[in-house]
């Protein structure tokens, strides 16, 4: 069974930065979309940002636009999300999840999520 791991969340000051990690349980396949999404306290889920796995194509919802950013690791299966210049509006537990259509933004179009990794920061 395909599983997603989330790694790296905690608690960090304001404009400070942290480093998510995505690692799977599989090689990606050329066809993959990596998504990150959050969902902050007493919110619903929202996207942060997704990269395709073939040729980096990123998209980054437009308040994490200039301070979050992708890189990778293709040996390890793993992605990882840069978060700089946090604020304490990213505060929230933020979930990796795989899919297949590039740029999507929307949860419907992603099928497998890790558990969750908790991002706090403070004011």
């Amino acid at each position: 069974q395909v599983q997603l791991q989330e790694s790296g969340g905690g608690l960090v000051q304001a404009g400070g930065s942290l480093r998510l990690s995505c690692a799977a349980s599989y090689r990606f396949y050329s066809s993959t979309v990596i998504g990150w999404f959050r969902r902050p306290p007493v919110k619903g889920r929202e996207f942060v940002a997704t990269i395709a796995w073939r040729d980096g194509y990123t998209k980054y919802e437009d308040s994490v636009k200039g301070r979050f950013s992708f890189s990778r690791d293709n040996a390890k299966n793993t992605v990882y999300l840069e978060m700089n210049s946090l604020d304490p509006e990213d505060t929230a537990v933020y979930y990796c999840t795989t899919g297949a259509t590039r740029g999507a933004s929307m949860a419907m179009w992603y099928k497998t999520w890790g558990k969750g990794s908790q991002v706090t920061v403070s004011s």
